[in-house]
């Protein structure tokens, strides 16, 4: 029984991942897959992957996608990345009770060469100052298909909204209303069963990242900011994520919610928080490993296949 790992730059998490996987005594090997060209269905070698890049690597989407086919176990599930994006998190975080600031899916600044006038006829101008005043300025300006707080600007007035948007090229951007925070937080997700809010720096130049006192959040607000976590995984699917609230006036306001590869890194979670995401990762991949269970909403041909 073997469990494959996709890995990109990072070092610390997929190597102690493989390693507790190999420790555990279970009958389970990990180790790195390679790959250089796949044909057509070619056997899939692995009973389930942990995927840590395929969202910059287009080629290892395609083959998990096959693998999936076979019925290996995807970690995340590379057909709901494909459908995601986090405009559609802050859509569905609203309709299961997590409060959203106001924000707005802007349309494209450019497009590919082949985009035409005539195919955006269903465009109309956009009425930038209208929804500058709906989300308030100042505000911020964010992709709808991002990550690392890439491509992520506090924007003080049209002016500079109108020149953000105009080097936004064809990055689809949002506009967000800026919530003056009394508490950030962010909540590793393994497996929509377990979750660790912790307090969060986010702010480019600060403290940095992850406090390590994992106490230092008022209990309620640790359990309510993990029960929003697990119940957003849960409908959506995601067995790896972390999502980050802003808690303000009681209230948790979700800021990021849909992470593909969440950054689990020990240079960021540190001592206090790595040996928790990868213990819980190899549990569970080991335990998804054992069992029969494909990943979730792949077409299953089973007892559809010409004899």
């Amino acid at each position: 029984m073997r469990i494959g790992v996709l890995r990109g730059r990072e070092n610390s998490y997929p190597e102690a991942f493989v390693a507790k996987v190999n420790s555990m005594g279970k009958g389970v090997q990990a180790e790195f897959v390679q790959l250089g060209g796949t044909k057509l269905n070619e056997p899939v070698p692995y009973r389930l992957i942990l995927d840590r890049m395929s969202h910059e690597v287009p080629y290892y989407s395609v083959y998990l996608k096959m693998a999936a086919l076979q019925g290996t176990y995807c970690i995340n599930n590379t057909f709901w990345r494909s459908a995601d994006d986090k405009f559609f998190g802050y859509c569905a975080a609203e309709k299961l009770g997590i409060a959203e600031p106001k924000t707005v899916v802007l349309p494209n600044r450019e497009y590919v060469d082949d985009v035409t006038a005539e195919s955006l006829r269903n465009m109309w101008p956009t009425d930038f100052q209208y929804y500058a005043e709906f989300v308030g300025l100042p505000c911020i300006m964010k992709p709808a298909f991002g990550g690392g707080w890439k491509d992520v600007y506090k924007i003080h007035d049209l002016e500079e909204l109108y020149q953000r948007y105009d080097n936004s090229k064809s990055k689809t951007m949002m506009l967000q209303e800026l919530i003056t925070w009394d508490l950030y937080i962010r909540v590793p997700t393994i497996g929509r069963r377990w979750a660790r809010a912790i307090r969060y720096d986010p702010a480019p130049g600060g403290m940095g990242g992850y406090n390590q006192d994992y106490d230092i959040l008022p209990r309620d607000v640790r359990d309510k900011s993990e029960e929003l976590s697990l119940r957003f995984n849960q409908a959506l699917g995601y067995d790896m994520n972390a999502l980050e609230f802003a808690f303000k006036d009681g209230k948790y306001y979700g800021i990021d919610l849909t992470n593909y590869t969440p950054d689990l890194d020990y240079r960021s979670l540190k001592d206090a928080h790595f040996p928790w995401a990868v213990e819980r990762m190899a549990e569970f991949a080991v335990e998804k490993a054992l069992s029969d269970e494909p990943t979730p909403a792949v077409p299953d041909f089973r007892g559809l296949m010409l004899r």
